[in-house]
């Protein structure tokens, strides 16, 4: 039997690496850019490609399959590694940059807070949105150990919606996710606040991100940021980098010298040019 190539290992998976580069490759630029239009288009690709093309997010299967050391064989899943280094890479610098940019089905319900009327949203008070954002780390505890004493897989159609971009599930799954989506409606990125054990574990790496969002002095006292967060990841000064999915929305305001504060007193306190003189009168012959 003739030796395999790299070429016969990497043909098939051509396309799919191709996609899957240019696809981080705008997360990345929309990331830096901070554009908004460029966002939304990483969110569309997201789940145009992540979702319903490739049907491919980090799960709780992934975290199983480490537990297990039971991964996919590298040669013939190239994508798969690349995108578990990118996720792995992205949370230790900037956190959780996948939540906010890269996830199917975080960008679904970003696009679906962008669509749907704002006054169908329901803020949740600040108290029980910190307390409810414990509820994902629960459920990531309750799945591994229920993953090291039974061994089933099949734990993450109750934990994960992420089975949808496949197009299969049971009547029970399906109303539940028309249940969990009718939520959203109402309140905001509902699933990856507060339920999502992929975002939990993130959320765990994001305590030694190398590349924080800077905040000013003026932070202390000023709550635009923070009631403008979607994610409820600003408390006063403070940005809880464990919810933070780095959605640019404050950073945006941070650069906004109209809105923020930190440069409308810098803008006061500059002392103004000095008028000219005006010009002395000619004198005729």
């Amino acid at each position: 039997m003739p030796a395999e190539r790299w070429q016969d290992v990497l043909g098939p998976q051509a396309l799919d690496l191709a996609l899957l580069a240019l696809f981080i490759a705008l997360a990345l630029i929309s990331f830096f850019r901070k554009s908004v239009r460029l966002k939304y288009a990483s969110l569309v690709f997201a789940v145009g490609y992540m979702g319903f093309f490739k049907s491919h997010l980090i799960s709780v299967v992934d975290i199983f399959g480490l537990i297990d050391r039971n991964l996919p064989i590298f040669k013939y899943n190239i994508s798969y590694y690349v995108l578990g280094v990118f996720v792995l890479a992205s949370t230790v610098l900037w956190g959780r940059l996948y939540c906010g940019r890269v996830c199917a089905f975080g960008a679904l319900t970003q696009l679906m807070d962008a669509v749907l009327p704002s006054r169908l949203r329901v803020d949740v008070p600040r108290n029980l949105d910190r307390n409810a954002a414990w509820i994902k780390y629960g459920l990531l505890a309750f799945v591994i150990v229920y993953f090291v004493v039974t061994h089933d897989l099949l734990v993450y159609r109750f934990v994960e919606p992420f089975w949808m971009f496949g197009l299969f599930g049971t009547t029970a799954m399906w109303i539940g996710l028309g249940a969990l989506l009718l939520a959203t409606v109402f309140v905001r990125n509902l699933y990856c606040r507060f339920l999502c054990p992929v975002g939990a574990l993130l959320g765990v790496i994001s305590n030694v991100t190398v590349f924080e969002i800077k905040r000013w002095s003026e932070c202390k006292t000023c709550k635009i940021c923070e009631k403008a967060c979607e994610w409820g990841a600003i408390q006063g000064p403070k940005i809880v980098k464990t919810e933070c999915v780095r959605c640019d929305d404050c950073e945006r305001l941070y650069a906004d010298q109209k809105k923020c504060p930190h440069w409308i007193i810098l803008l006061r306190a500059r002392p103004s040019a000095p008028k000219s003189a005006p010009a002395a009168p000619s004198v005729q012959a």
